[in-house]
C-alpha cells in the first residue's frame, strides 16, 4: 500500500497560506477565556522570567506556592496578552516578552509576592517582569517595595509587643508606687 496522498501533501492549503485548524483556534479561544477569568478573579498577577530554572527549583517553587494557594502557570505569551487585553489590563506587553510564567493567587497579594520576591533573591536569573496587583498594573520595582514591607502578622506582632511592652512599664510603675505608699 503506497501512501502517494501525502507525499504531494501542502500544509498551507490553497494559495500558499497556512490554514488554521478549527479546533486549535477553539482551544486557544478556550484558554484565553480560562485565564482572563482567572486574573479577573486574581489579587495579583505576577509575571516573571524563567529563563536558567531548573525543574528541581521549579517543583519547590511550586510546592511552595501550593502552601499559600497560590497558582503557577507557564503559558504562551499571546495567550496571556489576549487574557490580558480581555481583562481590560494595557501596560504589559513589554513583560510578554521571552519565556513568561504567571503566578496568580486569589486570597491574598502580599505573600505570594513575599514568596517570589524571596526566590528572586535567592535566584539571580530568576525574574520579576511586572503584574497586577488588585487591578493596578505594577512594574518590577513596586512589587519589590512591596514584598520588602512587613506582613500583616509581622505588624500584628510589632504592635502586640508594643503594647505589651508599655503595659509591664505601667504595672511596673504602678508598683513602684504602691512599695512607696506602703513605705511612708
Amino acid at each position: 500500500m503506497v501512501y502517494t496522498d501525502f507525499i504531494n501533501w501542502d500544509p498551507r492549503g490553497i494559495g500558499g497560506e497556512i490554514m488554521a485548524n478549527k479546533n486549535n483556534i477553539e482551544t486557544k479561544e478556550k484558554q484565553v477565556k480560562e485565564l482572563a477569568e482567572k486574573i479577573k478573579a486574581s489579587k495579583v498577577v505576577l509575571l516573571t522570567d524563567y529563563r536558567g530554572i531548573n525543574a528541581e527549583d521549579i517543583t519547590k517553587l511550586r510546592a511552595e506556592l501550593r502552601g499559600i494557594k497560590t497558582e503557577y502557570l507557564v503559558i504562551k505569551n499571546n495567550i496571556t496578552r489576549r487574557a490580558l487585553k480581555e481583562c481590560k489590563i494595557d501596560g504589559l506587553d513589554d513583560c510578554l516578552i521571552g519565556p513568561t510564567a504567571i503566578i496568580m493567587c486569589e486570597e491574598e497579594y502580599l505573600a505570594p509576592i513575599k514568596s517570589i520576591y524571596n526566590y528572586v533573591k535567592d535566584h539571580d536569573f530568576y525574574k520579576i517582569k511586572g503584574g497586577v496587583i488588585e487591578g493596578k498594573v505594577s512594574d518590577e520595582n513596586e512589587i519589590t517595595v512591596l514584598a520588602q514591607l512587613p506582613s500583616r502578622e509581622e505588624l500584628i506582632a510589632k504592635l502586640a509587643g508594643a503594647l505589651l511592652g508599655n503595659i509591664t512599664k505601667l504595672a511596673i510603675a504602678l508598683d513602684a508606687v504602691k512599695v512607696q505608699k506602703e513605705t511612708a
